[in-house]
């Protein structure tokens, strides 16, 4: 078993950072500031002025850091691919009596998890949505359809029951306020809609050796400016960290069924660690990914 003193060691030099929410996040971190409607320019996403009377620079609004087109909103393919043959077996291939189901992909960030999706889903269409204009400019090139929408203010613009799934990928642990997110996306699921949700673990096998030697755990972060007390160096939101046990409890808490709980291995694992990583996914609770798999009830 690796020790302690050796995780720490290795992912001081070598582990990357998790990808950045896929951007629909931003609308519910944006502070105070209200979202702007779906229809309004492209030049709404901008901070708003500095206030004359303020002495001080304004710090950005966690809005403007998502905007920012240096933010990863990339996920791991292992992750994407994993989370997609899930939702292909619950809901099947579609053929005679069989139709198209809606697949929502929310908080798409610049498509490229959801592009890897429509392949592995085969037929099923795939709905981008994204409350930033650059993400959805990004993205549109590689998915069918793209809609500008949020899970805050007027809500996504779908109709309550319209879709049959929900991608819901590395998007919770960015929000300020995931219990009415997922309500969100409750409403627009139909009766037995399936929602596929995933997040970084807390519980990761490498968090519990790292904690143990008083290391910040993965993922984690204490400051918008800078990582500081652990490996990793880039910024990208992280506000919320769930274990397996938490996320299965508050999902369940929000009224779907969970039907599975899986692990994905995390792209920024050092090298020599990785297949000790994907035996981890074994066991979902020390997976670096976790991938939950619910229906409404």
């Amino acid at each position: 078993m690796t020790t302690s003193a050796n995780v720490a060691a290795a992912t001081d030099s070598a582990v990357a950072e998790p990808e950045a929410a896929d951007s629909e996040a931003a609308s519910q971190v944006a502070g105070p500031e209200a979202a702007p409607d779906v229809a309004e320019s492209e030049e709404a996403g901008k901070s708003p002025a500095t206030e004359a009377t303020s002495p001080a620079p304004r710090a950005p609004w966690l809005r403007d850091f998502y905007e920012n087109p240096t933010v990863p909103v990339a996920s791991g393919e292992a992750r994407t691919l994993r989370q997609a043959r899930m939702l292909a077996d619950a809901l099947g291939s579609v053929g005679p009596g069989r139709p198209a189901a809606t697949v929502l992909d929310v908080g798409c960030g610049d498509g490229s998890a959801g592009a890897i999706a429509a392949r592995v889903l085969g037929g099923h269409r795939v709905v981008g949505i994204d409350w930033s204009q650059d993400a959805l400019r990004r993205a549109a090139p590689r998915l069918s359809q793209v809609v500008r929408g949020e899970l805050t203010g007027c809500g996504l613009p779908f109709a309550s029951g319209s879709a049959d799934a929900v991608l819901f990928s590395e998007v919770v642990e960015h929000l300020v306020d995931p219990d009415s997110a997922l309500d969100e996306l409750r409403r627009v699921l139909r009766p037995g809609g399936h929602l596929m949700l995933s997040t970084p673990n807390l519980g990761a096998w490498y968090n519990r050796a790292l904690l143990l030697a008083g290391v910040q755990p993965v993922f984690s972060e204490v400051s918008l400016r800078r990582i500081h007390g652990r490996p990793g160096s880039e910024v990208v939101g992280h506000l919320r960290l769930y274990t397996a046990r938490a996320l299965r409890a508050f999902v369940a808490a929000s009224g779907f069924e969970v039907v599975k709980l899986a692990g994905a291995p995390f792209h920024g694992v050092p090298r020599p660690l990785r297949p000790l990583d994907r035996l981890a996914c074994g066991a979902p609770s020390l997976a670096s990914i976790l991938l939950v798999h619910a229906r409404k009830v």
